[in-house]
């Protein structure tokens, strides 16, 4: 197998709001926000659903892959519910394959609201649900051993039981690759990631603003530095000004595609991510798989929701 995502098994719910809505909720634009089951249902209450995915950053990555022509996989924690039973077919029918064997969970299968304002932002409200409980017995290590590369994603590491899963599974990995996921993850969890970055991952995927809160700088340059030092290989994508991969004293560039219908950026970093690793494990030269990676992310974002038909 080429790739083994290990991520939050969460079905996206996306729904069009206006900005009204983001404030009267009390809701940062372009952010995700965690709640808890209550919360969520409330704000479900209210809106009309455009449509569900079986989704999370990881597994949206996977599927893009997968579409590449890519044999792939995926671990994540779903019940055995009407939830948990659609997110496994959505991935089987995206000719992924799905490790993991669902049973009845106390808490039910994770959902996150993607509301999708009129600027084609994307504002998330995630109810982790039984995904943020994945432990070390739901790891299956002959699948990870048996992948090119595992890839993990920040929304899923926690303290406690996800952070041991995260162990388990980089101590059995070939080669480890992970997207810092967001702003509030990179700040919850700091040091934990710079650690991450600095020792054990050999591919981090990142926006501007999360490697640079990550490493303390104002700085672009100051990142370039950073990751020239590292001796890893580093991959940051700048929206309009493009993305780049950093590795040793290589830096190649790639500007981004001009005169896009923007849609819906849900999914830009995630299908990113895809195309960057395709060309990766297909041996390209990293500025042949920035390319892939703002071809796929292009065509995401002209589009409503994660999946490219």
């Amino acid at each position: 197998m080429k790739i083994l995502g290990i991520g939050n098994a969460i079905v996206d719910v996306i729904c069009k709001v206006d900005d009204k809505f983001i404030t009267q909720n009390k809701l940062t634009k372009s952010t995700m926000k965690l709640v808890d089951e209550v919360e969520f249902k409330k704000l479900l209450s209210t809106l009309k659903i455009e449509d569900t995915v079986s989704g999370g950053s990881v597994a949206n990555s996977v599927v893009g892959l997968s579409q590449l022509g890519n044999k792939v996989g995926f671990i994540g924690k779903v019940s055995d519910d009407d939830l948990g039973k659609k997110y496994e077919e959505g991935l089987k029918n995206e000719n992924v394959q799905f490790f993991y064997l669902k049973k009845k969970e106390v808490i039910p299968t994770g959902t996150c609201l993607i509301l999708i304002t009129p600027d084609s932002e994307r504002t998330m409200v995630t109810f982790l649900g039984t995904a943020g409980k994945i432990n070390e017995s739901d790891i299956n290590t002959n699948a990870i051993k048996n992948s090119e590369i595992l890839f993990l994603e920040g929304y899923l590491w926690d303290e406690g039981d996800p952070k041991k899963a995260f162990e388990k599974a980089i101590n059995n990995s070939n080669k480890v690759a992970m997207s810092l996921s967001d702003l509030f993850c990179v700040e919850r969890h700091k040091p934990h990631f710079l650690e991450l970055v600095k020792n054990k991952l050999d591919i981090t995927f990142a926006n501007e603003q999360e490697i640079m809160s990550l490493i303390d700088v104002k700085k672009f340059d100051d990142v370039i530095n950073f990751a020239r030092e590292l001796n890893k290989l580093i991959v940051i994508t700048r929206g309009d000004k493009g993305a780049l991969a950093i590795n040793n004293n290589e830096v190649v560039e790639c500007s981004a595609k001009k005169n896009l219908k923007i849609k819906d950026l849900t999914g830009a970093g995630d299908l990113f991510a895809s195309g960057f690793l395709h060309g990766f494990v297909n041996n390209k030269p990293n500025k042949e798989s920035l390319e892939i990676g703002t071809k796929m992310s292009s065509k995401v974002i002209q589009i409503i929701g994660a999946r490219l038909n």
